[in-house]
């Protein structure tokens, strides 16, 4: 199927083109002739399964492109989260910035950002992601006219036919999520409130663990409505047959109306 998605304008004027070969015959008749009539025939029905499949897709499209935006908003957030959290380990983390009795609370919270680092670090790299963090390459879909550009390399160092074998094989238990607040993190902050002096760090941990369970809650939403995205995805295949269809009969209108104008 995804020959036909990657190859859909070559496939469209290969049936265009079997759609002229095939209405050539027919101007031996006239304009009046059964055969046009035929031929109108099959440019109506071949037309409104075209229509039919076109609204179809619209619908898959629009859904598809407002996850698209969703998916680019969480992903500006994920790496707005971790260079939040860099900048609380750098702060705070940073050998003995607060020595004495309370240091061991402090490791705490520095301890759970670091989880919390990890598990947005490695949920960069969901499949959903892959649209973000791809290079698109220009006229791809006209390679057959301007030559193949090659498999264009991904930020992250994948080719095209990488990026669509992960998604395939895309296993839902690889995401990865970590509580925020615990009991250690709790003690922790509750340790530092009362301190006036570390109350602050209590404070930009609590924005930040709020962010993250905001984040894993967003990407959980996305997840799911990528992966209905992902089972339905032969709506778009079924799009494109039904416009070589289309591009076929066109051949026998435009045909019928020339037999009519000679």
């Amino acid at each position: 199927m995804s020959f036909i998605i990657d190859n859909q304008l070559l496939l469209l004027l290969a049936c265009f083109g079997a759609g002229l070969a095939a209405v050539l015959p027919l101007f031996r008749y006239g304009a009046e002739a059964r055969a046009w009539k035929i031929a109108d025939l099959i440019w109506v029905l071949l037309g409104g399964v075209g229509a039919l499949a076109a609204v179809l897709a619209e619908v898959y499209t629009a859904d598809s492109s407002k996850l698209d935006r969703q998916i680019d908003i969480a992903y500006a957030t994920t790496r707005a989260f971790d260079r939040d959290a860099a900048r609380f380990r750098l702060v705070h983390c940073e050998g003995d910035r607060h020595p004495g009795p309370f240091q061991p609370h402090v490791r705490a919270l520095c301890n759970k950002v670091e989880f919390l680092s990890a598990s947005t670090a490695e949920n960069r790299g969901l499949p959903l992601f892959l649209e973000v963090t791809q290079t698109t390459v220009p006229l791809s879909a006209l390679r057959f006219l301007f030559g193949d550009p090659g498999d264009a390399e991904s930020p992250v160092g994948m080719s095209q036919d990488a990026m669509r074998a992960e998604a395939e094989q895309f296993d839902p238990a690889t995401f990865l999520a970590f509580a925020a607040q615990d009991e250690t993190t709790q003690a922790a902050l509750k340790a530092l409130d009362g301190n006036p002096d570390l109350i602050t760090i209590g404070a930009e941990y609590r924005v930040i663990a709020s962010a993250y369970e905001e984040l894993i809650d967003q990407l959980r939403r996305l997840k799911a409505e990528w992966e209905f995205l992902q089972e339905n995805s032969q709506i778009l295949t079924l799009q494109v047959i039904a416009l070589c269809l289309v591009a076929f009969a066109a051949p026998f209108r435009l045909g019928r109306s020339v037999a009519a104008l000679v």
